[in-house]
């Protein structure tokens, strides 16, 4: 049962189609601190995937360095949801590529 409520949740969120949409369901079904959490999570993953080292994300962010730590963890050895995520934002623009450089810019 919780695998079928679970999947209902992805599907879910695969249902929204702007940022903005995306902003409201996430504000209305996560607290505060949950979202947050989530979106230090995913900035030190942004930091970690352009070569910023363990020092510069905390200086950036103040995330705590198991946070940092557990995050470079599922970059390096997780089941590749960061990695997913970060390269289809590097392909539309969004992130840097490798060479610093937004797609857009090239």
């Amino acid at each position: 049962m919780k695998d079928t409520r679970q999947k209902l949740l992805f599907e879910a969120l695969l249902t929204l189609k702007t940022p903005e949409e995306c902003k409201l369901f996430l504000e209305d079904i996560c607290t505060i601190k949950e979202l947050q959490a989530m979106q230090q999570r995913f900035e030190v993953a942004c930091q970690l995937d352009a070569g910023k080292n363990y020092n510069a994300v905390y200086a950036d962010t103040g995330v705590s360095s198991a946070t940092i730590c557990r995050v470079n963890k599922c970059l390096v050895y997780g089941d590749g949801g960061y990695r997913t995520v970060l390269e289809r934002l590097k392909k539309a623009g969004k992130l840097p590529n490798a060479d610093g450089q937004k797609d857009s810019e090239q």
